[in-house]
């Protein structure tokens, strides 16, 4: 790992349904992922967890639309919403009942 996330394994938050029910929750990988960004890896941070780069779109269209009041920034933000479930979605039953 590198230098940035040296330490940050150590304060990862385990998975409480992981741990209770042995497979992988929708949110599985987030932080993983996050921290493979931070790393510069954007592949692999990706294959970790698909929707990463839309969740960082549409918080970053949210906090400009919170700024700046776009006209019809509701409705971009609630597409980005709709999408971002069907990637979780997806990959959730991709990874859960097609990879084993």
């Amino acid at each position: 790992m590198k230098l940035l996330t040296k330490g940050l394994n150590d304060y990862m938050l385990p998975c409480m349904w992981k741990q209770t029910f042995n497979i992988d929750c929708m949110g599985c990988g987030m932080q993983r992922s996050i921290a493979l960004i931070l790393d510069g890896d954007f592949v692999a941070a990706f294959y970790m967890y698909p929707a990463i780069y839309s969740l960082i779109a549409m918080f970053s269209y949210l906090l400009l639309h919170l700024k700046f009041q776009f006209k019809n920034g509701h409705r971009i933000i609630f597409g980005l919403f709709l999408l971002n479930i069907s990637i979780i979605v997806v990959s959730f039953i991709f990874k859960t009942f097609l990879t084993n």
